[in-house]
């Protein structure tokens, strides 16, 4: 049985942003740093993280600059903008009150 789940648009940009804020990554490690902290509970579709990158890049939240992969391919790795860094910060208090009223509405009898 897969235990994995597809993750939605806006929360997929916040996991984004959140995965690239320490380093910058290209498209492969940030789907697979997702999935590994997660526990394989979350999965990216490359259908999905491209997209996402491309819509964060145009927005100024992320930008790509080329580089050599693990295996010595040349990639597009993605770091966080300044606006990024501050996007990241106000989406993740937005996740967490958001997180919170739900949890709070779950909880009660």
């Amino acid at each position: 049985m897969d235990h994995k789940t597809e993750i939605l648009q806006g929360t997929l940009d916040l996991l984004i942003l959140k995965t690239i804020a320490l380093e910058p990554l290209h498209g492969w490690a940030i789907g697979q740093r997702i999935q590994q902290i997660s526990k394989d509970v979350l999965q990216v579709q490359q259908g999905s993280l491209y997209p996402a990158l491309h819509r964060l890049e145009h927005r100024g939240l992320v930008k790509s600059d080329w580089g050599p992969s693990e295996n010595n391919r040349r990639a597009k790795f993605y770091s966080l903008t300044k606006a990024g860094r501050k996007q990241l910060e106000t989406e993740r208090a937005t996740w967490e009150r958001l997180s919170t009223a739900i949890a709070q509405i779950l909880e009660t009898a």
